[in-house]
């Protein structure tokens, strides 16, 4: 579960290395700047989010809301 910026950044980053990119390389392949995938990685709260959620789906990983369990 991802609660904050810093949590999401570090998922993108452990899927980009896991995939074995580097971050030229998934800038030269998204069109987006190395510094802005970098910023996201680091958790910057300022990331453009429909930028975030394209690169998360990039690397295969899928962006999902669901409401809390109530715990019922």
């Amino acid at each position: 579960m991802i609660s904050d910026a810093k949590e999401f950044g570090r998922m993108i980053r452990e899927r980009r290395k896991k995939l074995g990119y580097t971050q030229a390389f998934l800038s030269e392949f998204s069109g987006f700047s190395v510094s802005f995938i970098s910023d996201l990685e680091n958790g910057k709260s300022t990331a453009e989010l429909e930028k975030a959620i394209y690169l998360a789906n990039l690397l295969g990983l899928d962006v999902e809301l669901a409401p809390r369990s109530s715990g019922s």
